[in-house]
């Protein structure tokens, strides 16, 4: 009887052991399962911060770059119309060099056709003559060549070179009576002015 006393106090012990023991692991588990503590919680804090202040300075980076971005294409796009208009530019100084030197043979185009008799108008090399003057024409007019009017127009200094002064009723004051040179315009600008004769 004694024996089996003694043989129950020990399972007894045993098991209490166990339990104690089953105990502090639940206890070392629910301790890892805690929120985190104070400090960690800082911590936390800290790197929120941390990534809220990266993103800012991202933000104001990429709002940079698209400054630099804009700026530069804006820079490109005046360089290309500036390029554009220094082309064309360019390309009106060359023409109009040309177009001048064409004016005298122009001039002598006339003055040969004006000293055709009425016996040689009707002849082949006449007729060849005004179809070549007529293509010359034409083409200076598509290149943008016009002549500047001036017999009978108010003189303008802007158009036209006074190289003699008459008095004639027959006229007002300030008037073109007479044409010596014709003038000619290149688009927008004149290209040779006209030598005329102004009535005082």
């Amino acid at each position: 009887m004694k024996k089996n006393e003694e043989l129950h106090d020990e399972t007894t012990q045993v098991d209490n052991e166990e339990i104690q023991k089953d105990e502090v692991e639940v206890e070392a588990e629910v301790i890892d399962e805690m929120p985190e503590s104070e400090s960690d919680a800082t911590d936390t804090v800290a790197e929120a911060e941390l990534v809220k202040q990266a993103l800012i300075e991202a933000e104001k980076q990429a709002k940079e770059n698209a400054d630099k971005y804009q700026r530069t294409i804006a820079e490109f796009d005046n360089f290309r119309k500036r390029t554009i208009k220094e082309k064309a530019a360019m390309y009106d100084s060359g023409a109009k060099e040309v177009l001048e030197n064409l004016l005298p043979v122009i001039d002598n185009f006339e003055r040969a056709l004006e000293h055709i008799s009425e016996e040689e108008k009707d002849l082949g090399i006449t007729k060849g003559i005004e179809m070549i003057y007529k293509q010359l024409m034409d083409t200076m007019t598509e290149l943008g060549v016009k002549e500047i009017d001036a017999l009978h127009q108010e003189f303008d200094p802007n158009l036209h070179h006074a190289v003699t002064h008459e008095e004639n009723d027959a006229y007002d004051d300030n008037l073109v009576a007479e044409v010596f040179q014709k003038g000619y315009m290149y688009k927008e600008t004149v290209l040779r002015y006209s030598m005329v004769k102004v009535v005082n």
